[in-house]
């Protein structure tokens, strides 16, 4: 009977201890915690549908099935555009086909002045929004204003803007060199791009938490020394996401060039539509158009939800 007593008090202490390390450790759990972590996919999963359950429901989101939407479509327009056309006329498709190449080339100019566009503004904007951190006042001010003027500038505007106020060509070492309306144009869309990146970055380095910065700070660093080998990296991953949702919506908008008369996709498809001179035609190309860009955009707006799942942060 004593045997029996003393392992059943055994039994119970051991599984009192169980239970007061579990409390223990549910108290340093990162949900307890003031300070933004990364959280395991799992526990970051099951919060995300608790919030969308609190909120009523999940956020919206493209699937496949957008993309069958827009095949529907398309198919319909030339079905419409089929059944009015008139007699020795060529199909729709066959026509689609014909101009195929012209498209094609029109829509990789989007993309390379949508790259371009990038580019020039993700360079700008890093510099940009690292002066909006600066510690004298006066760069802070000058940056703050350039990110807020052009953040919220029409993008259209900015774009009639560069058209009409660069020049049209420059001279240099007695040579006249021609500046393309493309290039203004990229400029022009790359304005508003620095100043998002501008405060991509801003937002990124806000929130490192603080002991990062004390940490550097009690092992000697200066303030470059830890903003580039220390803060930076680690921004990173947090930046790459809204990065990415900035690229594909700059891609879409490389159309507004075709309203200044750049020869991009848009403005091809018009050219093409006046060269066969058949109304019924406008649906379903101008829908063609929309499938490329959805057929280019979704891959990038499904993978930067993915990078947004991983690298989370949960405060």
């Amino acid at each position: 009977m004593r045997r029996a007593a003393d392992r059943l008090w055994r039994g119970s202490a051991a599984r009192t201890a169980v239970a007061s390390r579990a409390r223990a450790w549910h108290s340093l759990a990162p949900a307890a915690t003031d300070l933004p972590v990364l959280l395991p996919a799992a526990t970051r999963l099951a919060r995300n549908a608790a919030k969308a359950r609190r909120g009523g429901g999940p956020p919206l989101r493209l699937t496949p099935a957008h993309g069958v939407v827009l095949l529907a479509v398309f198919a319909i327009a030339c079905g419409v555009a089929q059944a009015q056309a008139g007699a020795g006329q060529p199909s729709v498709l066959a026509t689609l086909w014909k101009w195929l190449p012209v498209l094609l080339r029109g829509f990789v100019f989007n993309l390379a002045i949508s790259a371009m566009a990038m580019s020039t503004g993700t360079l700008a904007g890093l510099v940009l929004g690292y002066a909006q951190i600066s510690q004298v006042k006066a760069v802070r001010g000058v940056a703050a204003f350039v990110t807020h003027f052009f953040r919220n500038a029409p993008w259209l505007v900015l774009l009639f803007y560069c058209m009409f106020l660069l020049p049209f060509q420059v001279r240099v070492f007695g040579m006249t060199i021609p500046i393309p309306d493309w290039t203004k144009a990229t400029f022009g869309l790359a304005l508003p791009v620095m100043a998002n990146v501008a405060e991509i970055v801003r937002g990124a380095v806000q929130s490192i938490p603080t002991a990062q910065w004390e940490s550097a700070a009690s092992l000697a660093f200066n303030r470059r020394q830890t903003m580039w080998m220390i803060i930076l990296p680690q921004c990173i991953k947090r930046m790459l996401p809204p990065w990415m949702n900035l690229y594909a919506i700059l891609t879409m908008s490389t159309v507004l060039t075709s309203i200044v008369g750049v020869a991009e996709i848009m403005t091809l498809t018009g050219r093409a539509l006046s060269a066969e001179n058949r109304p019924g035609l406008l649906l379903p190309f101008y829908a063609f158009v929309l499938v490329l860009f959805f057929l280019y955009c979704y891959p990038i707006a499904r993978w930067t939800l993915r990078l947004e799942a991983k690298y989370a942060v949960d405060r």
